[in-house]
């Protein structure tokens, strides 16, 4: 993990995890905390959150890519990416503390890769690689 500090919050360029869920996705992502939330969530955005459960089995069916903090290939997020064929990385451990709502990423499923491309300023649609 290459990350910087600043006064408010963490800062990073790239994050890397365990690659549970093969594929390349790019767009925005959105960091959710609960998962009773999905009015906020539109279709194909890349969900970054702290851990699941099947509580937040609805949600991640919206997602077009997964980022955890939390995980291993057994975990509830890596099964549910697998079924629901999305790119997915667990174990990140500070994913969802040093990504941003709107930030565009690319997103490797498969070597556990996470790129920000742009801080979120920038409109950015979601494209399968």
């Amino acid at each position: 993990v290459q990350a910087q500090q600043d006064q408010q919050h963490l800062s990073v360029e790239t994050l890397s995890g365990v690659g549970v869920s093969a594929g390349v996705v790019t767009g925005p992502c959105r960091v959710v905390t609960d998962p009773a939330d999905t009015a906020a969530i539109a279709a194909g955005e890349i969900i970054v959150c702290h851990i699941t459960d099947p509580a937040w089995t609805p949600i991640l069916s919206l997602a077009g890519g997964m980022i955890v903090d939390i995980g291993g290939i057994l975990s509830h997020a890596a099964i549910i990416a697998r079924e629901l064929g999305v790119p997915c990385i667990v174990n990140t451990r500070i994913g969802s503390k040093a990504l941003r709502t709107g930030m565009v990423v690319r997103m490797d499923g498969t070597q556990g890769a996470v790129t920000v491309l742009a801080d979120g300023s920038l409109p950015a649609s979601v494209t399968q690689m």
